[in-house]
């Protein structure tokens, strides 16, 4: 099954659920990783607030995987047979696949436009946001 993930706060509640499919708690996936239940509980609330190193260490703890499909051409650096994905399902991959059917866009509310929220950028591309001071 492919997680089509657009923006980081998407990927919250799917860190969750891999993390609580694999029978750990935030402590638990700390240990692993080698920091503090706080730290796991601060990547979970906000995704996008980790590098991309962190994130794909955090991913493979979990035992998943991230692919990425180029939506351009429809191609993924994964399995793109039903029975292979079905198979890497089973396995706890992570992916980011197709893009979702197109939704037509309103105005962001005072709440979604609020400082420090995730935003999508115009052309989706060159987007970073720095890690925190002293983090991980």
């Amino acid at each position: 099954m492919d997680f089509p993930l657009h923006l980081t706060r998407q990927l919250r509640e799917h860190l969750r659920s891999l993390r609580k499919a694999r029978g750990l708690t935030q402590a638990g996936l700390g240990r692993l990783l080698g920091v503090g239940q706080a730290r796991i509980a601060e990547i979970e609330s906000n995704p996008g607030a980790v590098s991309v190193d962190q994130l794909m260490r955090l991913v493979s703890a979990l035992q998943a995987t991230l692919v990425l499909r180029d939506e351009a051409t429809g191609a993924a650096s994964g399995p793109t047979d039903p029975a292979a994905a079905d198979a890497a399902d089973a396995a706890g991959v992570l992916r980011v696949a197709e893009a979702p059917p197109t939704r037509r866009r309103t105005a962001p509310t005072s709440r979604e436009a609020a400082p420090g929220a995730d935003a999508a950028p115009a052309g989706g591309r060159g987007f970073v946001i720095p890690p925190r001071k002293g983090s991980w």
